[in-house]
């Protein structure tokens, strides 16, 4: 599926071109709770996001909501299953994505089996860091990937995507689904 995000956390953007281009989700940074980062204090706006979404005639346009979003650091600090819980409850997200420390850095595997234990049902999302080295670890807690960085010539965001390394990752993820889900593996969708 086709989704937008609007950086910083401008989702109210988002919305409006996922509802313009028929796009299936948006992201949103921070959807509930207030982060700091280098653009300043960046605050969750659930509320508004789901009222704005409905006044769109939009509801089948999925969220998904970061939780410890990369490049930021939490106001108030909650455990992630508080955060998962909040993000998905309180929030009403769709979906909840786990990022490394910044753009290409992967995630942290515990973090991760963690953010998938609070979720539940909910789908997962890897946000950042995904590469062929490290999907046959990661992949099994997820139900799908947000991948950019490691796509592009060298690992370089701001480079052309690499076709070589478009199928290697291709070749990476098929491997791990031919292998056979495991227990608890979500990675179906991978």
């Amino acid at each position: 599926p086709v989704g937008v995000n609007v950086l910083r956390n401008d989702v109210r953007a988002a919305l409006g071109i996922a509802a313009a281009t028929g796009a299936a989700f948006v992201r949103v940074n921070v959807h509930v709770g207030a982060y700091v980062a280098d653009q300043g204090l960046i605050e969750g706006r659930a509320f508004e996001t789901l009222r704005y979404r409905r006044s769109l005639d939009a509801d089948g346009i999925q969220i998904f909501a970061d939780v410890r979003v990369k490049h930021a650091a939490p106001v108030a600090p909650l455990s992630i299953a508080t955060e998962v819980e909040d993000t998905l409850k309180r929030g009403r997200a769709d979906a909840v994505i786990v990022t490394g420390a910044g753009t290409g850095k992967p995630v942290d595997e515990a973090l991760l089996i963690e953010v998938r234990a609070a979720a539940g049902d909910a789908p997962v999302l890897i946000g950042s860091g995904l590469s062929p080295e490290s999907a046959p670890r990661l992949a099994p807690h997820a139900d799908a990937a947000i991948v950019g960085t490691w796509l592009k010539e060298d690992g370089d965001v701001r480079r052309p995507v690499d076709p070589a390394r478009v199928r290697a990752m291709a070749d990476a993820l098929d491997a791990h689904l031919r292998r056979g889900a495991g227990p608890g593996d979500r990675s179906s969708a991978l």
